[in-house]
């Protein structure tokens, strides 16, 4: 299984930030290769993605949420194995930090030889680059949802 840690701070405050990332489905405009992501219920997300040209369909579940905060995740059905934690940290009353921590085990010989030769963490930065762009045009959040899921 492969880390990725990637951060990137953003010109809005924390409760933005976290808010606008609860927004599963707006996950494709700054997300390299996530075509969709639907929100089933709470907790439960479906995505389909198709990266170097392979098209993967499947659930995630999301395992502990703190308001800005965090959220964390994991893969519950699909070929895709991951599990990750997006973390907020104000900086001040305009400026928060956003870390990205996902470790992704790569399935099928282009999604390892994709690893071994560093594309996942590229693509993570990117991802991360673009969020930073995206919630800095829109100045706010598209919408929210401040429920508190515990672990276990």
């Amino acid at each position: 299984m492969s880390t990725v840690k990637e951060s990137v701070e953003v010109g809005v405050p924390v409760h933005t930030a976290y808010n606008q990332w609860t927004q599963f489905a707006e996950f494709p405009n700054f997300m390299e290769g996530v075509e969709n992501v639907t929100q089933l219920d709470e907790i439960h997300n479906h995505w389909t993605t198709k990266i170097g040209g392979v098209r993967r369909e499947f659930d995630t579940e999301i395992v502990d949420q703190l308001p800005d905060e965090r959220i964390a995740w994991r893969t519950i059905s699909g070929d895709t194995q991951q599990r990750g934690m997006v973390r907020f940290q104000s900086l001040d009353n305009t400026h928060t930090r956003v870390e990205l921590v996902l470790d992704v085990e790569p399935s099928g010989p282009a999604e390892k030889t994709a690893d071994a030769l560093g594309v996942i963490g590229r693509r993570v930065k990117g991802d991360m680059r673009r969020f930073k762009e995206f919630i800095e045009e829109r100045g706010d959040e598209s919408g929210s949802w401040r429920g508190r899921v515990t672990p276990g």
